[in-house]
């Protein structure tokens, strides 16, 4: 062991990590946002809405996100002058900024196909049992189909965390030091591959702290639900 490096990157590391957490965390609350509207969308079928949003979600699914983070920080210098004009240069002259935005589209383009198959898996029984009761579109939405899709949708959700978490390691090839661009940055000056088996050890522990606790909150939820077969 190299105690020495990790005496000088270890705080450094610390920081990564904390950078990756965030960048995962915004990223996948601000995806289930669009996610939402993109799935209930995509689940009215033979709409223009439904063709948009198909569209969406194939390109951003159907696209390798190195790509993706690419084009946007990297497209965005071809667009500055209308980023100027419009305000936003801030933003896209960031890497940062530019990397949430990126994995944000991409993980909503994921979490809206899951929820949508959760949606379309909510018994067209128990819908029509609601229309007949008098129930009005919204609250078939509120009271039946979101709390059943939700609980469908759980645990593909916590995998797609997991994605995020380990995909953010992407965010270092545009200058981000995020985990694995501080241990990048330490193999630079060091040649040490430690650093990078200290990245290694500090993913697995996000993934497996995460794994655990979305468990637990599965469990809690579910307890008075019947099991699925």
């Amino acid at each position: 062991m190299n105690w020495e490096l990790f005496e000088r990157f270890g705080p450094r590391l610390i920081d990564g990590l904390f950078v990756t957490i965030q960048l995962s965390v915004i990223s996948v609350v601000l995806g289930l946002i669009l996610a939402v509207p993109l799935a209930v969308v995509r689940a009215r079928r033979g709409t223009l809405g439904s063709w948009s949003a198909f569209l969406f979600t194939y390109l951003f699914r159907g696209t390798p996100l190195l790509a993706q983070v690419f084009l946007v920080y990297y497209g965005s210098g071809q667009f500055r002058q209308t980023f100027e004009n419009a305000g936003l240069w801030w933003l896209f002259r960031d890497p940062y900024w530019c990397v949430l935005a990126t994995f944000t589209l991409n993980t909503s383009a994921y979490q809206a196909e899951i929820l949508r198959g959760a949606i379309q898996a909510v018994p067209a029984g128990q819908i029509d049992a609601a229309k007949a009761g008098g129930m009005t579109p919204f609250q078939i939405f509120r009271r039946i189909t979101i709390p059943q899709a939700a609980r469908l949708a759980l645990r593909p959700f916590g995998n797609e965390y997991v994605m995020m978490v380990k995909a953010s390691a992407i965010a270092s090839v545009v200058t981000v030091f995020d985990l694995m661009g501080v241990a990048r940055l330490a193999f630079q000056r060091t040649f040490d591959f430690q650093a990078y088996i200290a990245a290694a050890v500090l993913y697995v522990l996000v993934v497996e702290i995460f794994r655990r606790c979305w468990v637990a909150m599965e469990r809690n939820l579910n307890r008075y639900m019947p099991a699925r077969h």
